[in-house]
C-alpha cells in the first residue's frame, strides 16, 4: 500500500495534533466504541443494526476514512468485507494494528490524509468514515477524491456534525448553545484553540459537491439520541441540545454509473 503522500498545510497541523492526542483518545472513548461492538454512529453510539446506513457488505471492498484504532473496520470485516482502514494519524494506526492483533483480524493500513490517498481509481464499494476523516479534512478535496475510489453506483457514506450546531457551538465553548453565533454563508473551516481544524459546509454547497463531483445524494439522515443515551464524547446538557435540534447527521451518496 502506498504511504504518507503529500500533505495540505492544514493536513500537516491536523496530523501533528491527533498523533499527540491518539492515546488520550483511545484511553476516553475505547470502552464506549468496545460497547457498541464497533458498528455504531456518532457520538450516540446509534447501532448500524438500526440505521442501515452501509447495507450488506459482505464481499465489497470498504475504505474506511480516519479509522482511528480500526474498531468498524474490525467489525465489518467480521461481516466479511475486504476493509482498508486509513487515517492520517500514525499513532491513531498503532492503536489500530493492536486492537487487529486481539481480535485476530488481519487488514491493510494506510498512512494518508483523506483528501490525497494515495489509492487506485475506482478500487472501492464502500468509501465511509464516522466523524474522522471528513470532519477534519477539506470537503473540496475529500468528496472527490472518495468519488474519484469509488466503482460506478459505489456508496459513499459518513457522519459529521450539522451545519446548525456548527453555527450554535463558540469557539472555545464547552457545548452548543440555543443561539446561533456564527455565520451560515461562510461556513468552511473551523479552528477552534488548540483543536484539529474541524470542517464544514452549508447545505446547498454539499449538495453541489457531490453532483460536481459525480455523485448522487440518495439520503441525509439526522441523529436524534434516545431520551437516556449516554456519550464518553458529551454530556447531558448536549444529549438535550441533540433532542431539540439536530447535532450529527449521516450522509449517503452514490457513484453515478
Amino acid at each position: 500500500m502506498p504511504s504518507d503522500p503529500p500533505l495540505t498545510p492544514h493536513a500537516a497541523r491536523n496530523r501533528e495534533l491527533w498523533d499527540d492526542d491518539a492515546d488520550a483518545y483511545q484511553d476516553r472513548h475505547a470502552a464506549q466504541l468496545a460497547e457498541s461492538g464497533g458498528t455504531a454512529w456518532g457520538v450516540w453510539q446509534i447501532p448500524e443494526s438500526e440505521l442501515r446506513v452501509l447495507g450488506d457488505v459482505a464481499g465489497r471492498d470498504v475504505l474506511e476514512l480516519g479509522c482511528g484504532a480500526a474498531q468498524w473496520s474490525i467489525a465489518l470485516a467480521g461481516q466479511g468485507a475486504r476493509v482498508t482502514g486509513l487515517d492520517n494519524s500514525a499513532r491513531q494506526l498503532e492503536h489500530a494494528r493492536k486492537l487487529m492483533a486481539s481480535a485476530g483480524v488481519d487488514l491493510p493500513l494506510v498512512h494518508a490524509s483523506a483528501e490525497s490517498t494515495g489509492l487506485p481509481d475506482a478500487s472501492f464499494d464502500v468509501v465511509f468514515c464516522d466523524h474522522g476523516a471528513m470532519s477534519f479534512a477539506d470537503p473540496y478535496r475529500t468528496v472527490p477524491e472518495a468519488a474519484r475510489l469509488l466503482r460506478p453506483g459505489g456508496l459513499l457514506a459518513f457522519s459529521m456534525h450539522t451545519p446548525i450546531i456548527d453555527m450554535a457551538w463558540g469557539l472555545g465553548a464547552d457545548h452548543p448553545g440555543e443561539r446561533l453565533l456564527h455565520d451560515y454563508w461562510s461556513l468552511h473551516i473551523r479552528e477552534d484553540p488548540g483543536e484539529p481544524l474541524g470542517f464544514q459546509l452549508p447545505y446547498g454547497t454539499w449538495i453541489r459537491l457531490f453532483r460536481e463531483s459525480g455523485l448522487v445524494v440518495e439520503d441525509l439522515i439526522e441523529l436524534r439520541p434516545s431520551p437516556d443515551a449516554t456519550s464518553s464524547y458529551r454530556e447531558d446538557v448536549d444529549r438535550e441540545w441533540a433532542r431539540r435540534w439536530p447535532m450529527e447527521h449521516i450522509w449517503r451518496a452514490r457513484r453515478v454509473q
